[in-house]
């Protein structure tokens, strides 16, 4: 990164999905960042090309907390039954780090419900310089797969 906080990751991403959705969770996080309470935005595409976007809610007790995929996953839901493409999460600074904002992976429990929701989505990970779309059952070989749902449970 760059080192400013003004400064837009979506300049590392390679392909325009990447770049589309770590723009519109960076423009969120840039106006909405609240020191302890909101660090995190992220932004899902869907197959009728609408975004949808999510903000992290910290909480005193750090179990309460919401991720930013988690509600960007409800808002998508909300809207649309169409199947989900891609995320893109993205980390504004503290003021007191001096690197910019960044683009960051799903936590292993967002990993787990977004592939419960859209098990073909894609996630936006920084690989070395640039970031890229990689399939997120990728970074999670081991899903828990339960009994609660049906294998491949049917759209109304």
């Amino acid at each position: 990164m760059n080192g400013r906080t003004g400064d837009d990751p979506a300049s590392l991403c390679t392909d325009p999905v990447s770049r589309l959705l770590v723009s519109a969770a960076f423009t969120t996080i840039r106006e909405r960042y609240v020191q302890a309470r909101h660090q995190i935005a992220a932004a899902i595409l869907d197959a009728d090309q609408g975004i949808h976007l999510g903000l992290h809610v910290d909480a005193m007790v750090g179990r309460a907390a919401v991720c930013a995929e988690a509600g960007a996953l409800s808002a998508a839901r909300l809207a649309t039954n169409a199947p989900l493409i891609a995320v893109a999460a993205v980390r504004y600074p503290k003021p007191t780090e001096s690197c910019g904002a960044r683009i960051v992976p799903p936590c292993g429990l967002c990993r787990e419900l977004l592939l419960d929701h859209a098990p073909d989505v894609r996630a936006v990970i920084v690989n070395g310089l640039y970031a890229r779309l990689v399939p997120l059952a990728g970074l999670l070989p081991h899903k828990y797969v339960g009994t609660k749902w049906p294998a491949n449970p049917s759209r109304p």
